[in-house]
């Protein structure tokens, strides 16, 4: 099995088109099982996507539901024209790789985005899962926050794939330990699952007593960790979004894939840092290999 994560940035990121295009290239070459997104955004004045094209792309309605059920949503997001992870799996689609897909918006960003997280699944996705992980759910509200997750069968069984983006540790208002305890207690009734957490968790890897601790502690595995092969692991090469005010930042290793059982691990490295593939992100993603 090969899973992937990525701060895909979309939408607001320079050059998207072309960036767009050099994502799909590559994973149509390297075909990950599961690809988890964050900042999957969609242009709030845009179109809603035509029903063709959600059905030619793999697309699954999500909604706030148990795993373990396939009934449909109840209410949908709207999927719009110029939703990233819809023009994503259309590409991957048209190249002979196909994937399902689903997503979920969690709040406005940059003023101008539906902003949320997407998970891709080369099997069939047989259940969806969100729920908010922040106690703040004013969508209009840069800090709130959710998780998406699919219920699939591998080769494995059945394991369930979380896409995650946390915030920050000393937040005042939104600090990273709630949103834990939060994803914590959201997951309790799957705790005899095979589990994966993967996203950018806004916590330092270099840093102890944070958010990394914070996750050990509670009896998770840091993929990278398990990893009989890994390189620096690093994800951020310099001062982004969200930590600019914290000067010049040379490396640090903020994304994380992580399982819920101890699982061999083949490797474990960075992904469009621009050595391995072209840069798409202000983040470099991971793909690990178990």
């Amino acid at each position: 099995m090969k899973i992937m994560t990525l701060n895909t940035h979309s939408l607001a990121e320079p050059e998207y088109e072309s960036k767009l295009a050099a994502f799909a290239g590559s994973l149509v070459q390297l075909k990950p099982d599961i690809i988890a997104l964050q900042e999957v955004n969609q242009s709030r004045c845009a179109p809603p996507a035509a029903s063709g094209r959600l059905r030619e792309s793999g697309y699954v309605p999500c909604c706030a539901k148990d795993l373990s059920t396939a009934t449909p949503c109840a209410s949908r997001a709207v999927i719009r024209a110029d939703n990233h992870a819809l023009n994503l799996a259309l590409l991957l689609a048209r190249s002979g790789v196909s994937y399902q897909w689903t997503w979920t918006p969690a709040k406005i960003g940059y003023g101008i985005y539906d902003e949320g997280l997407a998970v891709l699944s080369r099997s069939p996705i047989l259940g969806t899962s969100q729920f908010y992980i922040t106690g703040i759910r004013d969508y209009e509200n840069w800090k709130t926050r959710k998780i998406l997750g699919i219920n699939t069968r591998t080769e494995y069984g059945n394991e369930y794939f979380y896409s995650v983006h946390m915030g920050w540790w000393d937040d005042s208002e939104e600090p990273f330990e709630g949103q834990w305890n939060r994803i914590s207690s959201g997951l309790s009734p799957l705790a005899e699952e095979r589990l994966w957490l993967m996203g950018d968790f806004n916590s330092p890897a270099h840093i102890t007593g944070q958010g990394r601790d914070l996750i050990l502690a509670s009896g998770w595995f840091d993929a990278y960790d398990l990893a009989a092969s890994r390189d620096s692991g690093v994800t951020v090469a310099n001062a982004i979004d969200g930590w600019r005010e914290q000067g010049e930042i040379p490396g640090m290793r903020i994304d994380y894939i992580w399982t819920s059982r101890r699982v061999p691990v083949i490797s474990s490295r960075t992904i469009y840092d621009g050595t391995s593939f072209p840069v798409v992100s202000d983040h470099f993603g991971i793909i690990t290999e178990y």
